[in-house]
């Protein structure tokens, strides 16, 4: 029932080479300390999903790296039906302070999550024993939490979402974790905003989210090979020599990408000489990709915008199991582009990415955000936003929402602009003209970007702080 993710051990020193000398001895120290202090205890990840979103993206840079550096730690996903996940993402949009799909946390949904994680339990608990610790990540598996700590672990519970104010939305949801999450030695949230009243002194821990500059996503890649993977992925107008695009995957065995010639929903791929405004995320109301599918309908003969075309992309949502209104979306989006006139309507491209091969799914990804003019993230609730932080590193001039995590990440006009309101379509038409008129300003703000992130935001701080929250835990 539960599915253990295999973890392959990095060596930390490829990262350390791209640090300060203060940032990498920093890293090699905690390291150190946290292979001491845990000695033979093995630490315990367990979430939703292995593939899409951002935890899934972490775990296996995180777990590598502390992997190679002597600690032991295993990950596990637990096995959901679609009625578990409709209610935990309902959770989900409560958190965020959205009324999601209206339902409600009532006695049947709280049995519907206790019966499916009772189940989980039971494959899980033969596997742990005490003094290990276990990090439950999100809404999903914190009704894990009390029969963990009977089993004798120590149990922190980490919640990567959240909402910069409280209301009614959200003190439901918190109301219905209350329970599970009450025993746990550590909450950890991405932002103090983002905690309960309830949950403070030593229990409280803040801890955002990290990228890893070295995986598929992240990694560099040479102009002509961004082109020939988008070509090749037909995300872009252009000549396919034929040539093999390989790849090093994580396990360090060497892949061919394959090509793809059905990953836009209702277009052809855009010319390789118009300007390309990007959003990257997953088919969620609350990324609100329709929302900048129309600010650029509504500017599309504005300017500079009259020469751009827009893509929307996101995962294949066949492969979203833990995310049932993902499919929703992604069809309200083609719908909607369909709509438009149709000199808008052929600048308009929608790309479901494929899954199946989550490796070559980020390769794609990291080419389409390093060829991207101006990266967009028009949220309207966020946790952290690890696409904000993906554009940023790769140098690309971001416009994005100032909400939840991307406003730790951005200072507007230094290393990004950000959007006071989500909702204001003319506001974000006029920060996309206003940087493909000013090249300068958009190159400034993606050279800041980059190293905004490189001091705050890579694997090594997340390390750091995951040996600061373990010595706490076992102190």
């Amino acid at each position: 029932m539960v599915q253990e993710v295999a973890i392959d051990e990095m060596s930390i020193d490829p990262l350390c080479q791209l640090l300060s000398q203060d940032q990498a001895q920093r890293l090699a120290g905690a390291m150190s300390r946290a292979r001491e202090r845990l000695g033979a205890r093995t630490v315990w990840h367990v979430n939703a999903t292995a593939h899409g979103g951002g935890v899934a993206e972490m775990l296996p840079t995180l777990l590598g790296y502390s992997a190679g550096a002597g600690i032991r730690n295993r990950w596990l996903v637990i096995d959901g039906e679609p009625a578990f996940f409709d209610i935990t993402k309902r959770i989900h949009n409560l958190l965020h302070g959205n009324p999601g799909d209206g339902g409600q946390l009532g006695d049947f949904e709280r049995a519907r999550y206790e019966e499916l994680l009772a189940a989980n339990m039971q494959s899980i608990a033969g596997t742990i024993v005490p003094g290990d610790i276990v990090m439950l990540h999100d809404p999903q598996t914190a009704g894990l939490a009390d029969g963990l700590s009977d089993r004798g672990a120590h149990v922190i519970w980490r919640s990567h979402i959240g909402s910069d104010q409280s209301s009614p939305e959200t003190d439901e949801a918190w109301a219905f974790l209350h329970p599970y999450i009450g025993r746990a030695e550590s909450l950890v949230f991405s932002r103090k905003e983002f905690c309960p009243d309830w949950v403070a002194g030593e229990r409280l821990f803040i801890m955002p989210p990290s990228i890893d500059p070295l995986s598929l996503k992240n990694r560099s890649v040479e102009a002509n090979a961004v082109r020939s993977i988008l070509v090749r992925a037909g995300l872009l107008t252009g000549q396919d020599d034929g040539e093999p695009i390989t790849f090093i995957r994580p396990d360090r065995s060497i892949a061919t990408m394959r090509r793809h010639d059905g990953l836009l929903a209702n277009s052809s791929p855009p010319p390789a000489d118009a300007p390309l405004i990007v959003q990257v995320s997953r088919w969620d109301r609350l990324k609100d990709m329709a929302g900048v599918l129309v600010a650029f309908a509504r500017h599309a003969a504005t300017g500079e915008l009259a020469r751009a075309h827009l893509m929307l992309a996101g995962p294949d949502v066949s492969g979203m199991a833990d995310d049932p209104e993902g499919a929703e979306v992604f069809a309200w989006c083609v719908a909607l582009a369909a709509q438009q006139p149709e000199m808008v309507r052929g600048r308009i491209h929608i790309a479901a990415l494929p899954m199946d091969d989550p490796d070559e799914n980020a390769l794609i990804v990291n080419a389409l955000q390093r060829y991207a003019l101006v990266i967009v993230q028009k949220s309207l609730a966020e946790g952290f936003g690890l696409t904000v932080t993906e554009a940023m590193w790769k140098a690309r001039p971001v416009i994005a929402s100032r909400i939840g995590g991307i406003q730790d990440q951005i200072t507007h006009e230094r290393d990004g602009l950000l959007l006071d309101d989500p909702t204001d379509l003319d506001a974000l038409a006029s920060s996309i003209i206003q940087l493909l008129r000013d090249h300068a300003l958009a190159d400034r703000l993606g050279v800041a970007g980059r190293a905004r992130v490189l001091d705050q935001y890579l694997d090594d701080r997340h390390l750091v702080r995951h040996t600061e929250l373990f010595e706490r835990v076992l102190a």
